[in-house]
């Protein structure tokens, strides 16, 4: 704002003196043409006039003329007050003609003793001789003065309004960044090393203007927000989903282990009484309690070893890894996961419906039959004996479709959102033929989704379907 004004005041000042000097030399242009028009008038005079005094007491003339001749005996000088021609004393002419002498010969203004500033000339006299008449530069003077201050008030005003107008203008201006370091400010002032952190902080809509560089500073500052929000709201949810998965991954191993532990002391403490009672029924007791518990101990080492084995597969996935790609036939595969599953759950009715040509994609056997096996045994164990279980396969466009429908009770609509999540239940028991690790469903996603694919689920009661979209060979021509 001080370069602005700074500016504006040069140029005004400049302006101010051009203009002053302009007029400066058009009145002194004025002036020697009134200097020239009175000389004029003396001229015819001075052959009949034998002082100045004389000849300004001829006629009027404007005040302050200096009329100064040497066409008489001597030399004679006059001007012209207020209340008439005053003769100069001998005195005023000999200074007169001192300053004249000392002057310049091409100066025609010159500063007079007792008189001030006058404007001269010299004229030759008709009888021979000459004279010089000469006007008081007071008037021009005051004029350009006055037009000085003018300019000077004039220019300091218009500076001061010039200054005003620039303060609102710029304050209405940075508004909307005030509004931007405002919020900023607030946003700063947030705690979001951890816990559930929310940033509703944002720029009013009224500062935010996307036509100007200022308000789109407001759109940029809250589209970065916006996004920081979502982001810290992403991180909150995987805190929470780790903090899930901890304690689930902690619950099925604390059970396995539970039981071990629990079973070795059986069969331990079993060996300890067959060592202090030698009898043959205490030691086949101890042996029967001792080869329960080794199968028990089996079995729970067994199911920790699948849990592990499920969560080492779900990271390797994660890094993009265990996937191992070939030609898989979708139609034999799905026909083999259900004749897996029929003896596994003798008391539903499985059915399969696959085209006549095999539908063909690139990708791993195995695990793409883990994920029909997946789907197989999660509508197996989450409906009731006699539901029918149905499986599609189907070549649609360039996509590979596989399809699992129950007429079971369906799946609950508080826990649709987070199926395919790691540890999720339909049933949140922890029994093993119920609820399951909650793995089986996340590994399948984790699978499709590795082989560029898609899974969903539309469930209502009596009607559930899961279907698989991958991408397909194209279907050789007819």
């Amino acid at each position: 704002m001080t370069a602005v004004i700074g500016m504006v005041a040069f140029i005004l000042v400049m302006i101010g003196i051009s203009t002053s000097a302009i007029l400066s030399g058009v009145l002194y242009v004025n002036l020697g043409a009134q200097v020239d028009e009175v000389a004029s008038t003396v001229q015819p005079r001075t052959a009949f006039q034998a002082s100045a005094e004389s000849v300004l007491e001829s006629t009027r003339f404007p005040g302050g003329t200096l009329l100064v001749s040497n066409t008489g005996p001597r030399l004679t000088g006059a001007v012209m007050d207020d209340d008439g021609p005053r003769a100069l004393t001998d005195d005023d002419l000999s200074q007169i003609a001192q300053t004249l002498q000392s002057a310049d010969s091409t100066a025609q203004t010159v500063d007079l003793p007792n008189l001030g500033e006058y404007f001269v000339r010299s004229y030759p006299a008709p009888g021979g001789g000459a004279f010089l008449v000469g006007l008081p530069l007071s008037n021009v003077t005051g004029t350009i003065g006055a037009i000085l201050t003018t300019v000077a008030l004039v220019t300091a005003g218009g500076l001061l309004l010039l200054a005003v107008i620039i303060a609102i203008v710029i304050r209405l201006g940075l508004r909307p960044l005030r509004a931007v370091a405002e919020t900023a400010t607030r946003v700063a002032s947030l705690r979001m090393e951890e816990g559930d952190v929310s940033i509703t902080e944002r720029v009013p809509a009224d500062q935010v203007d996307t036509n100007t560089e200022i308000g789109q500073v407001g759109a940029a500052l809250n589209t970065l927000l916006d996004r920081v929000d979502a982001s810290l709201t992403a991180r909150q949810r995987n805190e929470e989903l780790m903090r899930r998965f901890v304690a689930d991954a902690s619950h099925e191993l604390r059970t396995p282990l539970a039981s071990i532990r629990g079973f070795s002391e059986l069969s331990l403490r079993a060996m300890r009484q067959a060592q202090d009672d030698e009898s043959r029924q205490r030691i086949a007791l101890a042996v029967e309690t001792t080869e329960q518990s080794l199968e028990r101990i089996q079995a729970q080492s067994v199911r920790m070893t699948t849990l592990v084995e499920d969560l080492l597969l779900l990271a390797r996935l994660d890094e993009g890894q265990e996937l191992v790609y070939g030609a898989v036939d979708l139609t034999r595969l799905a026909v083999e996961a259900v004749g897996d599953a029929r003896p596994a759950g003798p008391d539903h009715s499985w059915t399969i419906d696959v085209p006549d040509r095999p539908v063909e994609l690139a990708g791993d056997a195995s695990r793409l039959h883990q994920v029909v096996a997946n789907l197989l045994a999660n509508a197996r164990t989450h409906t009731p004996p006699g539901s029918e279980v149905a499986v599609s396969v189907a070549h649609e466009g360039d996509e590979a479709v596989l399809r699992v429908h129950d007429d079971g009770p369906g799946i609950d609509p508080s826990v649709a959102a987070q199926l395919f999540e790691r540890f999720a239940r339909a049933d949140r028991s922890r029994d093993r033929k119920t609820g399951g690790t909650g793995l089986g469903l996340s590994i399948a996603r984790a699978i499709v989704e590795a082989h560029r694919g898609t899974i969903s689920v539309r469930s209502v009661p009596g009607d559930t379907t899961f279907e698989v979209r991958l991408p397909a060979k194209p279907a050789d021509p007819a």
